[in-house]
């Protein structure tokens, strides 16, 4: 039985928000800020207009998703390092879209050579990675996802496992505080698969 990754997607694997920024521009005249971290915080409307309520936004963000996704990019090294780490571990994938995107997800991932489990959530990881646990049933997993709210979810959930705070994206990533509810914070794959290697390495699931 190998140790389990659990790693989130968007700004962990592909680089979403500046495609979404660009994706406003074109389509709806608005702008989205990067140094915020706060999807709502950040968005607003050319000319002074009303800043879109939460419904409006979130109505954006299911338009980008999936029809957009092809826009999305990978991060730098992501594939390389999920390659290397799937030589010593099982991987899922766990994203927080609806059931819908499931399939263009994969179908995404596939096309930069990723093809591990997918698996869609809405809302705080903790209990999804519990479970994700609890079905894997070894000791050591790793959880990696850019949102501080899920590390401490995840925290709070499933305490032993081993948390890696990662913002791929540059322009927002010295804007964003690490999460402290994980164990460290990195930003680049290269270091972070090291760091994850280590983790597997030890074998002993994190303190609780």
């Amino acid at each position: 039985m190998k140790p389990l990754l659990i790693c989130d997607c968007d700004e962990v694997l592909v680089h979403m928000v500046r495609h979404f920024r660009d994706w406003l521009d074109e389509a709806h005249d608005m702008e989205f800020a990067l140094d915020r971290h706060d999807f709502f915080g950040s968005l607003s409307r050319r000319g002074g207009g009303p800043a879109p309520t939460h419904d409006e936004a979130w109505e954006l963000l299911h338009g980008f998703f999936p029809g957009q996704m092809e826009r999305q990019t990978l991060v730098p090294h992501a594939a390389e390092a999920l390659a290397a780490l799937a030589k010593q571990a099982d991987i899922v994938i766990l994203t927080n879209l609806v059931e819908e995107c499931r399939q263009p997800r994969i179908e995404q991932l596939a096309r930069f050579g990723i093809t591990h489990r997918v698996q869609c959530n809405s809302g705080p990881k903790g209990v999804p990675v519990a479970r994700l646990v609890a079905e894997h049933g070894h000791p050591v997993t790793v959880f990696v996802d850019d949102l501080a709210q899920h590390h401490a979810s995840v925290a709070e959930h499933a305490p032993q496992v081993h948390r890696l705070h990662m913002v791929s994206e540059p322009e927002m990533a010295p804007h964003v505080p690490p999460a402290p509810a994980a164990h460290a914070r990195i930003d680049d794959w290269r270091r972070a698969e090291t760091w994850i290697a280590a983790r597997f390495a030890e074998g002993r699931a994190a303190p609780g």
